[in-house]
C-alpha cells in the first residue's frame, strides 16, 4: 500500500512541476511561430509599402507636368513668345522652383520644341511641353514614365 501511495505522489508531483515549468515561458516551437506569423506579415507589409511609395511617386509625377504645362501655356499666351526652357518659367516667375522629377530624383526634365503656336499673335515657338527623363514604366498602367 505504501509503494502505491508512493507512486501516486510521484505522479502528482510530476505533473505538478510539469505545471510549474509551463506557465513560467514559451516553448522553442511557440517562439518559433510567433516569430514567423511576425516575418510573414512584416514581409506582405513590405510589399505593400512599396506599392504605395510608388504610386505616391507617380501622383507627383503626374502633379509636376501638369504645373509645368499649365505654366509653358500661360508663360506662352501672356509674353506672345513660347519659353525656351523649364528654367525661364521659373526665372520669369511662372514656377516658384523647378521640381524635381520624383522618378530621376534631379531636375532633368526633357522638352519638347514645336512649331505650334497658341494664338495668331504669338511670335515665335519655342518649348510646348515636358516629360520626365525616366526610362522606367508603371507598374499600374505600364506605360514609360518618358510618355507621359
Amino acid at each position: 500500500m505504501k509503494a502505491a501511495a508512493r507512486l501516486r505522489m510521484n505522479g502528482r508531483s510530476e505533473r505538478a512541476s510539469f505545471a510549474a515549468r509551463r506557465e513560467g515561458g514559451f516553448t522553442l516551437i511557440e517562439l518559433m511561430i510567433v516569430i514567423s506569423i511576425i516575418l510573414i506579415l512584416v514581409g506582405i507589409a513590405a510589399v505593400k509599402l512599396d506599392r504605395v511609395v510608388q504610386h505616391s511617386k507617380e501622383a507627383v509625377l503626374r502633379t509636376d507636368l501638369r504645373a509645368i504645362r499649365d505654366a509653358i501655356d500661360h508663360y506662352t499666351l501672356d509674353k506672345q513668345v513660347a519659353p525656351q526652357s523649364v528654367d525661364d518659367l521659373q526665372q520669369t516667375g511662372y514656377l516658384r522652383a523647378v521640381p524635381v522629377d520624383p522618378m530621376t530624383q534631379a531636375k532633368d526634365w526633357v522638352a519638347q520644341f514645336d512649331s505650334v503656336v497658341l494664338s495668331p499673335e504669338q511670335t515665335s515657338t519655342g518649348m510646348v511641353d515636358v516629360h520626365s527623363n525616366s526610362n522606367k514604366v508603371s507598374p499600374f498602367d505600364g506605360t514609360p514614365y518618358n510618355e507621359w
